[in-house]
């Protein structure tokens, strides 16, 4: 990953939760941001905090931070424009899950990191609670779409047999 300086100045302004929201992925099933999403919020290189992880590895289980497959680095990249950079990258990102994002701020020890990972942790929350909310509308969109899909087909049957009598 490239240098992802961002000025002091930046580091200590209030990010929206709806800008944080933009850099939390749905990976393996667990929702997890980037290390250099990170790295970009906090004010620090990427490389500071793998290194800052590699020190302190015991306090990050593979259910905290893990690292990203061809594949899913590949699927990343296809969905999202701003991360065309790890395209032709041979190093495949490290991701952090909300509990790897808690445990990063004690391990950088800085204000920023404290406020920052508090900034976080409420997008982290606010998506819960969107998810939470709208299940019930969720549930219903998916009942829909399964009743629809039979009804398609069936629909679709009469139309092809129209147009091959007129052929």
């Amino acid at each position: 990953m490239k240098n992802n300086n961002i000025p002091a100045s930046e580091a200590n302004k209030t990010i929206s939760i709806n800008e944080i929201e933009d850099m939390i992925f749905n990976i393996r099933g667990v929702q997890v941001m980037l290390d250099s999403d990170l790295a970009q919020l906090y004010g620090v290189e990427t490389k500071r905090i793998n290194e800052q992880v590699k020190r302190n590895i015991e306090r990050f289980p593979k259910t905290f931070r893990f690292q990203l497959s061809d594949n899913e680095t590949n699927e990343l990249v296809a969905n999202c424009d701003r991360l065309q950079n790890l395209k032709h990258s041979s190093f495949h990102p490290y991701v952090f899950t909300e509990q790897g994002v808690a445990m990063l701020s004690t391990v950088l020890r800085s204000q920023t990191a404290i406020t920052v990972s508090i900034q976080i942790m409420d997008a982290f929350v606010d998506m819960r609670h969107f998810l939470v909310s709208n299940s019930e509308l969720f549930h219903r969109v998916t009942s829909l779409e399964k009743k629809q899909f039979p009804l398609h087909r069936q629909s679709s049957l009469p139309h092809w047999r129209i147009t091959q009598r007129f052929r």
